[in-house]
C-alpha cells in the first residue's frame, strides 16, 4: 500500500501515528489492558451495531444485543434468505472496519471531533436501549444488565468528552477510537481465521454461520473478510492522505508551525 502523504494532511497523520504506537505500546505493558477496556467495549458495540443494521437493512427484525464483561457479544436476529444470512453475518468485523475508516475521513475532512464524539454516542445509547433493553423485553428474553450499563456508561463518556474536553483532546479521542476500531477489527479477524482453519477447536463464529448458510468452509470466508477489511482500510488511508483544499484541521495537537 504505497501512500504518499499530502502536505496538508501530515499534522493529522502525526496525531493517527501517535495514537496507534500508544496502543501498541499498551499492548505491551502489563495490566495496561485495564486502560484500553473501554475502547475495547466500543468496538464490540459497534460490531454488533453492524449485525443489527444489516438485520433491519434486509427486511429483518432485531431481538436482542449484548455485550458481555469479556468483551465478547452477541445479536439475535430474524433469518431471512441466504444473501441476507450472509450480509448479517459479514456485517460484524467489515462493520467496526468500516466504523474506524469512516472516522479517519471525517478527522481528515474537519469534520468537527465533538460531532463525532456527540454522533458515537447517540448511535451507542440507540444500540443499548433498543436492542439491548426494549426488544429483548418485547421478546421475552432477560436483557444483559452488563450491556445496559456498558453502554450508557460509555455513551455519557463520549457525551461527556464532546462537551467539556478540549478541542485538541477531542480530535485525538476520536483519532484513538478509530485506531482502536481498526486494528481490534485485524485482530479479531486473525483469530476467526485461525478458529477456521481445519486444525482448532470447534468453535462458533460468524464464519460458522456462514459457512452453515452457504456450505462453503468458514475458512474461506474468514479469510474473504481479511482481504476486504485491508481494501476498506485502503481507501480509507488514500482519502486520508491525499490533499484537500478545504482550511487545515484548526483543532489538532501536533499542528505543523506556518512557514514564513
Amino acid at each position: 500500500m504505497n501512500i504518499k502523504i499530502a502536505h496538508d494532511a501530515r499534522p493529522q497523520a502525526r496525531t493517527l501515528l501517535f495514537a496507534a504506537l500508544l496502543t501498541v505500546v499498551l499492548w505491551f505493558i502489563p495490566f495496561a489492558d485495564i486502560l484500553t477496556y473501554p475502547f475495547r467495549i466500543f468496538v464490540t458495540f459497534i460490531h454488533e451495531g453492524g449485525h443489527a443494521l444489516a438485520a433491519l437493512l434486509t427486511g429483518n427484525s432485531v431481538q436482542s444485543l449484548s455485550v458481555a464483561l469479556n468483551a465478547s457479544g452477541e445479536t439475535y436476529t430474524t433469518q431471512g434468505g441466504i444473501f441476507s444470512q450472509m450480509f448479517v453475518s459479514s456485517a460484524g468485523y467489515l462493520g467496526a472496519m468500516a466504523y474506524g475508516a469512516l472516522l479517519l475521513v471525517l478527522i481528515r475532512r474537519a469534520v468537527a471531533a465533538r460531532l463525532v464524539l456527540l454522533g458515537s454516542a447517540a448511535y451507542i445509547l440507540a444500540l443499548t436501549f433498543l436492542y439491548g433493553l426494549l426488544n429483548p423485553v418485547r421478546y421475552g428474553i432477560v436483557p444483559s444488565l452488563f450491556t445496559i450499563v456498558a453502554g450508557v456508561t460509555l455513551a455519557l463518556a463520549l457525551g461527556g468528552a464532546a462537551r467539556y474536553a478540549g478541542a485538541r483532546v477531542a480530535t485525538f479521542l476520536v483519532s484513538f477510537l478509530a485506531v482502536q476500531s481498526v486494528l481490534n477489527a485485524l485482530f479479531d479477524l486473525k483469530t476467526v481465521v485461525f478458529l477456521s482453519s481445519p486444525f482448532a477447536a470447534n468453535v462458533h463464529t460468524d464464519a460458522t454461520n456462514m459457512a452453515s448458510a452457504t456450505g462453503v468452509p468458514s475458512l474461506f470466508w474468514a479469510l474473504l473478510w481479511a482481504g476486504l477489511a485491508f481494501m476498506i482500510l485502503s481507501v480509507a488511508m488514500r482519502a486520508y492522505a491525499v490533499s484537500r483544499r478545504a482550511p487545515r484541521q484548526p483543532d489538532l495537537p501536533f499542528e505543523e508551525p506556518s512557514e514564513v
